[in-house]
């Protein structure tokens, strides 16, 4: 896991150096192992890189790293079979000289070209520049666990692996793009691929970039599908027990995979199914004989409601890993609130758990982790996958509401003293669709209310701009929506691609990374999602994630027989008493209603102000 950036242009220019020095410096966090810059020739290209030594740790891993002083690579992430791919290159005449999956890529794409993309399983940003065709080639991993920034102006393009890293270069304007903001306003995180700043961009999952001669040219080579002919499960082409049988092979080799490293490997436990599958799974692939416990790590709380510490420390317990706890009190987080701030890249709602989770694998010594981040939304544990159909289906039953709905929404949106209420207003004035229940399911503030902050943040032009951008963005969120075998395939694309892409998996990366720590996630795996989404949205997506808990007999019965909590902290007992200084003194139009019970609208509005401070100074 590493920092990347680079700058390229079609002439040379005095602020290049400069541009990239500071990008170096502003992505240090990400990689204090190692540090080096490509410069080409002619002084066009520039390529940065940070390492954080996980594979190779000899110099042989530095970057950016070239072979035949053609290809030039810089690359943030890992290729979990780089292995099998470089027996296969080696069983082709190729030599190597690392034992890195870097030289792996840069081969694949010497001798396949684009099509190198098809063959990578892992999680990755990179760039590669060809010193003799004059083109750079970006990509980024098919699901997004790891983000790429880029913004472009005439010939000249410029990326990085956070936004703060191109905002530190000092060419870009700090200005707040206004559908940025109205995306984290409504949705809790900002949607790819806009950002908090105006002409910056984040490279969609699953798409690569060519620059040539200051043209840039992008492709989906990879998006989010499920099979058309599972519709049901009465016309299943699989039965139960082969589901779970193939389920717990996929599980298995996705662990597997994701464990190769040359330096140890832990585990955040939290408790919950998902991470005590991990936890189980490792303990099958781990040989009895290994000299170190597997370590895992977790988060305490005095406030009962909240803490599953004894439920981590049972199950560290069962299958004996070194286990290390972190109480987290309302005063100690408040302490820790500073810092978490100011490592924000963009505002979210979320992020803090991984903060502190991540900073106590850190003081471990750990460089590595696993996550169970992902496996309620391919498994369908969170309660929108019942929530969000159901919604559909009452407004439909109504009738008589049809026939007004507009009119009735409208009102409830601008008069009712509910942000409930109000999210539901702006339900009933939209089509009656799955993406749009979606959307009142898990949104923060209304259609109207972000529009009101938006204004309120940035003025009536910027309102203005926004209307015509909210049209755009709504055309390419239909282009982007595929039809789906069934409800419940169309709420995993969702939380896929929306909650977990842009905030769960943003919020990941830039925490643990704030701490040197490279967080993997098993469950976020494209040879892993091609297995289990041939299973029939019947028995994959079935209640309380029966699937992952047959698969994976081994979780105890005290895990999988408790209701599901999710990994939240006491946020809303602490704002009313420790952190009101944080939360109760923020600015917003008189008429938003912000209860104290709805904590997170609170949160969020404090959580961007402290941003706009911290990052835009």
């Amino acid at each position: 896991m590493c920092g990347i950036a680079g700058v390229l242009t079609i002439s040379f220019q005095d602020s290049t150096e400069q541009y990239i020095q500071a990008m170096q410096t502003a992505l240090e966090h990400r990689g204090l192992d190692d540090r080096g810059i490509y410069r080409s020739e002619d002084r066009h290209i520039a390529l940065a890189h940070t390492r954080l030594s996980i594979l190779d740790l000899s110099q042989n891993g530095h970057q950016p790293m070239s072979i035949n002083s053609r290809y030039w690579i810089t690359f943030n992430g890992e290729i979990y079979n780089f292995i099998e791919l470089r027996n296969k290159l080696k069983s082709e005449g190729e030599t190597f000289f690392s034992h890195t999956d870097t030289e792996v890529i840069l081969k694949l794409y010497a001798k396949y070209g684009e099509e190198c993309l098809k063959l990578l399983r892992g999680m990755f940003a990179f760039a590669i520049w060809d010193d003799r065709e004059k083109v750079c080639f970006i990509a980024r991993d098919p699901l997004g666990i790891k983000p790429l920034y880029y913004w472009q102006q005439g010939s000249t393009l410029m990326f990085a692996s956070e936004l703060r890293t191109l905002i530190a270069t000092g060419a870009i304007p700090k200005k707040i793009s206004p559908l940025g903001l109205y995306t984290y306003l409504t949705n809790g995180s900002v949607s790819e691929p806009w950002t908090m700043i105006e002409g910056v961009k984040c490279l969609e999952a699953g798409t690569s970039l060519i620059w040539k001669f200051g043209e840039i040219q992008q492709e989906t080579y990879w998006q989010i599908s499920f099979d058309a002919s599972l519709v049901n499960q009465s016309n299943q082409s699989i039965s139960v027990s082969d589901a779970i049988a193939k389920t717990r092979l996929a599980l298995l080799d996705s662990v597997k995979h994701h464990f190769i490293s040359d330096v140890p490997v832990g585990v955040f436990l939290s408790g919950g199914i998902d991470s005590t599958a991990i936890v189980a799974i490792a303990r099958q692939i781990q040989s009895n004989d290994q000299a170190d416990k597997l370590r895992t790590y977790s988060i305490v709380f005095n406030e009962e409601q909240w803490n599953e510490g004894s439920l981590a420390q049972q199950v560290a317990k069962d299958f004996d890993t070194k286990h290390t706890e972190y109480l987290i009190t309302a005063d100690i987080g408040k302490k820790l609130l500073p810092d978490f701030l100011r490592s924000l890249d963009q505002p979210t709602i979320d992020g803090f758990n991984t903060f502190c989770v991540s900073q106590v694998a850190s003081q471990d010594k750990m460089k590595v982790v696993l996550s169970g981040l992902g496996g309620d939304e391919i498994f369908g544990g969170y309660g929108t996958f019942q929530q969000v159909p159901n919604i559909v289906k009452q407004r439909e039953k109504a009738a008589f509401l049809n026939a007004i709905a507009g009119l009735v929404g409208n009102s409830l949106e601008k008069f009712s003293n509910s942000p409930k209420y109000r999210r539901l207003g702006a339900f009933l004035t939209k089509e009656n669709s799955i993406n749009n229940a979606y959307g009142l399911a898990r949104g923060v503030f209304s259609d109207r209310e972000a529009y009101q902050l938006v204004q309120f943040y940035l003025g009536h032009e910027a309102r203005d701009l926004l209307q015509v951008e909210i049209i755009n963005f709504a055309k390419i969120e239909d282009q982007n929506h595929a039809h789906f075998p069934t409800t419940a395939d169309e709420v995993s694309y969702l939380e896929l691609s929306r909650y977990m892409r842009n905030q769960l998996l943003g919020d990941s990366d830039v925490m643990s990374m704030k701490w040197g720590l490279e967080l993997r996630v098993p469950f976020v795996d494209s040879q892993l999602f091609s297995e289990v989404s041939t299973i029939p949205a019947a028995i994959r997506l079935g209640k309380g994630k029966q699937l992952l808990k047959e698969a994976i007999p081994e979780i105890p019965s005290y895990i999988t027989n408790r209701p599901k909590r999710g990994f939240t902290f006491p946020f809303e007992l602490w704002m009313e008493q420790e952190w009101r200084d944080y939360t109760m003194d923020i600015k917003a139009p008189p008429d938003l209603p912000l209860p104290r019970k709805q904590w997170y609208r609170r949160w969020s509005l404090a959580v961007l102000e402290n941003w706009q401070q911290n990052v835009l100074g």
